[in-house]
């Protein structure tokens, strides 16, 4: 990964489908996404994606397949999930996402790294949301 990369993963927004939409920024606590995962009764999330392993654009049946995957995969073990998308702030680029509600740190890397994916957000009560890289 370049360092352009990299910066546009901490420059983007991750928006959770909530009314209204919940915004997400990487070092930036969020009170309503706190308030949220004390809903749940839940230390952490993961924001995630399995759209364009390794920023590789796919097309969108592709990206659909695996998003259908990941929903599937994060339903069997029990967490709460809520739709959303990656976006740049010119909205000339959105990617399909997932926050999954209660999942360890150490599950969420697993779970970026299964679907080919570059980083994760990862968002721990009380704490800025932190941009993981899972690739070199």
């Amino acid at each position: 990964m370049n360092k352009d990369l990299i910066e546009a993963y901490r420059d983007s927004d991750y928006v959770v489908f909530t009314e209204p939409e919940l915004v997400l920024r990487v070092g930036e606590p969020s009170e309503r996404l706190d308030r949220l995962l004390e809903e749940h009764g839940a230390e952490s999330a993961v924001f995630v994606t399995a759209a364009n392993p390794r920023s590789e654009k796919k097309s969108a049946a592709e990206n659909a397949e695996a998003m259908g995957a990941l929903d599937g995969m994060l339903a069997a073990a029990g967490y709460p999930r809520y739709r959303g998308e990656g976006r740049n702030e010119e909205r000339t680029w959105r990617e399909p996402s997932l926050l999954a509600i209660g999942i360890y740190r150490s599950h969420a890397q697993a779970l970026g790294r299964l679907f080919g994916q570059n980083a994760i957000v990862f968002i721990e009560k009380g704490q800025a949301p932190e941009l993981l890289l899972l690739q070199a």
